[in-house]
């Protein structure tokens, strides 16, 4: 009887420990918080978007013999087809508590905050035009010898992206340049152009007004400062091994000409002030708004925009950040239906089974980021993809939020920095091109030296040197934490 009277009282503590933590589930829903089970079924819309972006993009572009057809799919339409299989899911919540969930994702103040970077990033770069690249780029070709021309290729490139942040804009105006110096002193031009591209690829993956940049941060929740500091010491050691090999082959090359052309420095001025603000840690709003201020009267005062046509300049720039921020939009409104209904809980079952340790948490990041690009042939799609997945495994593994946002921008420029179909790659060789010169993806992939050593650099960084920060809560998780603590003291004490 004692034993029976025993096992009723245990039977009765399981029942309350039972009631305890079913309270608490209902304290999280109340709180904001969805505790569910994993469902596979809820990463369909991502399946989907996958199979339509990428079938479509390899029908056009070799199927077809469409020129960057890739780049021919509407991006925003494909996320709208996601978007209406996500809405189509989960029959248990009527249209309106899933206009409310998607509601929830698009408000979150990372997004918010991304979008307006967004375009004050692309109000800047309308401002003060490209110009200024071109001076940087002739300057330094005009006081440094003919055999390091190349070399000065990939430093002039890794500067223009930093400043401009945005590794195709670099493309489109140093290639030319590039072919100038291959025709003029009889350096390779695939090598001329794999280290426009290399350095195009540097800067995208520090510069704080790259979208790459905004959208890793603010969507880990980090400091760009940060985020800068830890891509910094891996991206740096690649970029000076590829300096050496590029002077190695440079100074095997028999040379014959050079390349010199007119070029202004005041011009450089804004670039200069995003930069040190930037990197110095001043708020990014201010950083920029001093950058656009800086150059409309720069290109005023030389005359180079007419007064009426500043805003209109500033329209264009911004008109050109539209796609990026629906992107961002609409994956946040489908990121917040898959969360919803189970689906980056089962992602996450999966990846756990595959990478056990801290690690490979980190690898996993990195692969996850990098088949996103792959399929998207986009790096800054694939970082906002991959945003609410990665933060999620950032508090799974204990992984700091700078070093998340590290891993999501270095792997997505590593991937886009090869793949024959990127915007990079397809923008270097039309370049080529039009000037009369003919060259492929395949003749310039062997000479993409940066991509390669900042993979090595980035998987020496994750495997061999030693990381003891972790991940910091924020405040919703900490309440989360909190709760359920609350909730198992009080069934644990009753």
């Amino acid at each position: 009887m004692r034993k029976a009277g025993r096992g009723r009282i245990g039977v009765l503590r399981v029942r309350r420990a039972g009631r305890g933590l079913k309270r608490a589930g209902m304290r999280l829903r109340e709180l904001g918080f969805n505790v569910k089970k994993g469902n596979v079924a809820a990463l369909l819309p991502i399946g989907v978007f996958l199979v339509l972006y990428l079938g479509l993009g390899i029908l056009f572009e070799y199927g077809m013999g469409i020129s960057m057809g890739f780049y021919s799919i509407p991006i925003v339409v494909i996320f709208l087809v996601a978007l209406l299989v996500a809405c189509f899911q989960n029959r248990s919540l009527s249209f309106d508590d899933k206009l409310v969930v998607m509601g929830r994702g698009i408000g979150d103040k990372t997004i918010v905050t991304m979008i307006l970077i967004f375009m004050a990033a692309g109000v800047f770069v309308g401002t003060v035009g490209r110009d200024s690249a071109e001076s940087v780029a002739y300057l330094m070709l005009s006081v440094i010898p003919a055999e390091y021309s190349v070399a000065v290729l990939f430093v002039v490139s890794c500067f223009v992206s930093l400043s401009m942040g945005t590794s195709v804009g670099t493309i489109t105006l140093i290639t030319p340049i590039a072919v100038a110096v291959a025709a003029a002193s009889g350096f390779s031009l695939p090598l001329c152009v794999a280290s426009v591209m290399g350095g195009a690829m540097f800067g995208d993956n520090l510069s704080f007004i790259s979208d790459t940049t905004i959208a890793a941060c603010q969507g880990q929740g980090c400091q760009m400062k940060d985020k800068f500091r830890e891509n910094f010491k891996i991206a740096l050691p690649a970029a000076l091994v590829t300096l050496v090999i590029i002077l190695v082959l440079s100074l095997g090359t028999d040379i014959s000409g050079t390349v010199q052309n007119d070029y202004n420095l005041l011009e450089l001025i804004p670039y200069l002030i995003v930069l040190v603000g930037g990197i110095v840690g001043i708020n990014v709003f201010i950083v920029l708004l001093l950058g656009i201020l800086s150059g409309s009267i720069i290109v005023v005062a030389e005359g180079a925009v007419a007064a009426t046509d500043l805003l209109g300049n500033m329209g264009t720039g911004a008109a050109g950040m539209f796609e990026t921020t629906m992107v961002a939009v609409l994956v946040s409104a489908i990121c917040a239906l898959i969360r919803e209904n189970g689906g980056f809980v089962a992602l996450l079952n999966g990846i756990k089974r595959l990478f056990r340790s801290r690690k490979g948490g980190q690898l996993g990041m990195g692969l996850l980021v990098g088949a996103m690009d792959i399929a998207t042939a986009n790096n800054t799609v694939a970082i906002v993809m991959a945003n609410p997945i990665a933060h999620e495994m950032a508090e799974t593994y204990n992984v700091s939020r700078r070093k998340t946002a590290s891993i999501l921008d270095t792997f997505s420029c590593v991937f886009q920095g090869v793949i024959p179909y990127g915007a990079q790659m397809l923008v270097a060789i039309s370049a080529c091109t039009e000037l009369g010169f003919q060259v492929s993806a395949f003749q310039i992939m062997p000479f993409l030296f940066y991509p390669f050593f900042l993979l090595i650099s980035s998987l020496v960084f994750i495997f061999f040197v030693p990381d003891d920060r972790g991940y910091v809560p924020d405040h919703a998780a900490a309440r989360m934490e909190a709760t359920v603590g609350a909730a198992e003291g009080a069934a644990g004490d009753k």
